[in-house]
């Protein structure tokens, strides 16, 4: 009795989200000209209204069936990309959301963020803030001719492994492999310090360098890791985050991030001097970083949507162009 229970409970609830994902956000023109209100909006949504969404709970399914439904709503003709995985001995399903933009050429660049989160905190700033930045882009760029193709990911399921871009990564044929320029990454942008986007070392870090000319043109403060750390050089990051199967593949990628490479163990792991790390806590919520650092959120979503949109507008690869 208990687990039918569980079961209409479960079915009432995912209805319940699908009939409001669509409306939840339905922007004025006053909001859409705001650079980043979009983006809050979404983050709001994804971790105030539907919480925590661990991989393989209603909380996921509900967040997978809002970017769909936001997708949807904005014109594009979102799929799904249903996978299945083992963690510590259990099965697991869940899904990546796809939305396709054409652009003038044929080559693509995916740009990516994760919509599950851990069984703490709401996930306001890991990673409701990247889906948010993901989905405003979106739809500002939804009308605009851009040089490349673009395919928007949300991706399931990062925190139990990179599930979601690792299935993504390896069913890529070589054909599609050698038609993505790059792959851009937005992971925890609401709450750290500073604001960064890394990528790859040598002449395959033309993504990030670009994002970071457009920033100081916008006069955004969006950096570089400086390399304080040997064991990260200069403008380079780890391979903890939805990059990391891309990259392994030999695409090109950015990486945009919120934290401060500057103190702790000089990894990136503590984003702020004040509270340490907010990202798996208890204080990764809207209500503690809006307290916490008043601001900061809208600051970081704007500057973040304003560098992705234009980057996104005008993208040149170097090897392409020679």
């Amino acid at each position: 009795m208990k687990k039918q229970l569980f079961t209409i409970l479960t079915i009432l609830f995912l209805l319940i989200s699908s009939a409001g994902a669509a409306s939840a956000v339905t922007h004025s023109p006053s909001l859409v000209h705001k650079k980043g209100a979009m983006a809050y909006q979404h983050t709001k949504y994804l971790s105030e209204k539907i919480g925590q969404r661990v991989m393989g709970t209603p909380g996921e399914t509900a967040a997978k069936t809002y970017v769909h439904e936001q997708f949807k709503r904005m014109g594009y003709k979102p799929a799904e990309q249903s996978f299945t995985f083992t963690r510590k001995g259990k099965d697991y399903s869940s899904a990546n959301v796809l939305a396709y933009k054409q652009g003038k050429s044929n080559k693509q660049i995916i740009v990516g963020a994760h919509y599950d989160s851990v069984a703490i905190g709401k996930g306001a700033d890991d990673n409701a803030s990247g889906v948010g930045v993901m989905l405003e882009v979106a739809e500002v760029l939804k009308k605009t001719k851009t040089p490349y193709s673009i395919v928007f990911v949300a991706f399931g399921a990062e925190e139990g492994g990179l599930n979601g871009s690792n299935h993504y990564a390896k069913q890529m044929t070589a054909k599609e492999i050698d038609n993505t320029i790059g792959m851009i990454n937005l992971d925890s942008l609401a709450a750290g310090d500073k604001m960064y986007v890394h990528g790859s070392a040598g002449e395959d870090g033309f993504i990030r360098d670009q994002a970071v000319n457009i920033s100081k043109k916008k006069k955004l403060n969006i950096g570089i890791n400086t390399g304080l750390n040997p064991d990260y050089p200069a403008g380079t990051t780890g391979d903890w985050s939805d990059h990391a199967p891309f990259d392994k593949l030999g695409i090109p990628f950015a990486y945009f991030e919120s934290t401060n490479w500057e103190i702790g163990d000089l990894d990136g792991y503590e984003q702020t001097e004040e509270h340490g790390g907010i990202w798996h806590t208890e204080n990764d919520t809207l209500a503690f970083i809006e307290e916490a650092f008043p601001g900061r959120t809208e600051e970081r979503l704007s500057s973040y949507s304003q560098v992705l949109t234009e980057l996104l507008k005008h993208m040149n690869n170097p090897s392409l162009s020679n």
